[in-house]
């Protein structure tokens, strides 16, 4: 989206410390970690151990038994999400930003499967209607998923149901997978099952589009409107903007390319000192 009228301009160094400040870097913040996980919308999670060293690098004090123990209570879970990618949530993001993600890149990775042929002849309603029993009777291995699906189709490509079922259904990886110190290969479930006995809210639809949009200029901005489309791989996301203009404060960056901010979010001056920090391989901040 092109700037229609000349906006101030935030060189590469005030970005940087601006992204910087949202990412909880520039120094050590006091936050719980739930309220932190919740904050930077996820943690990048394609590995097991990167969610942990993100928190270690952003959090005052912050121990791994903290997060674990949220895993382990169901409060935070591993998913996929943005960009079709496992990420870390709270019970309420895992619902809410799986539903927002589907339509993008998740819907098109599985349109991606069945264009190979991989899942000629099957009807994806009746394995989403199949995999959710088989994960809800007990969570299960993409492997299981796999062996009890084949069945089925036996001229199907093993791999393509298992990913289709991934998918199709809001799978969470149930622990021990995930934890500290302990570990276990990938199961699944359903968000409905694995959050029913836990005390985070489960129920719900997908993430409002332009609240999200505003949690995202909190954790990420300033940003563009390609800046948004990239760390959650939905498009066509200008409309919303365009709705939140008068609510955001406009910038451009030095190629010339318009920026949007919060009013009242932190944009420190480009001199403030910015500490080395450990991030893991994927981390949000560099994918996104």
């Amino acid at each position: 989206m092109a700037p229609k009228t000349t906006h101030p301009v935030l060189g590469a160094r005030a970005l940087n410390r601006a992204t910087l400040d949202r990412q909880l870097l520039l120094r050590p913040a006091s936050l719980g970690v739930p309220e932190a996980v919740e904050h930077l919308l996820g943690l990048q999670a394609q590995n097991t151990k990167p969610p942990y060293y993100a928190l270690a690098a952003r959090l005052e004090g912050f121990r791994p038994e903290q997060l674990s123990t949220l895993m382990e209570s169901r409060a935070v879970a591993r998913i996929v999400t943005m960009r079709s990618t496992v990420h870390t949530h709270t019970a309420r993001d895992a619902v809410a930003l799986r539903g927002l993600a589907q339509p993008g890149a998740i819907d098109r990775e599985l349109a991606l499967f069945v264009s190979r042929g991989g899942l000629d002849g099957v009807d994806l309603d009746r394995l989403a209607e199949l995999a959710r029993a088989l994960v809800e009777e007990r969570p299960r291995t993409p492997k299981e998923l796999r062996e009890e699906l084949l069945p089925h189709w036996p001229d199907a490509d093993p791999q393509s149901l298992s990913v289709a079922a991934r998918c199709l259904l809001p799978l969470v990886q149930v622990t021990p997978r995930g934890l500290w110190e302990r570990g276990g290969q990938v199961a699944l479930t359903t968000t409905d099952r694995w959050f029913a006995d836990s005390d985070g809210p489960a129920a719900g639809g997908p993430a409002d589009l332009d609240e999200t949009v505003l949690r995202y200029l909190g954790a990420f901005g300033p940003a563009s409107v390609k800046d948004m489309q990239a760390w959650c791989g939905l498009t066509r996301l200008g409309p919303a903007f365009e709705r939140l203009r008068p609510r955001l404060l406009a910038f451009q960056d030095e190629r010339g390319t318009e920026l949007f901010d919060l009013p009242d979010a932190p944009r420190p001056d480009e001199d403030t000192p910015a500490p080395p920090r450990l991030l893991p391989e994927f981390d949000n901040l560099l994918l996104s």
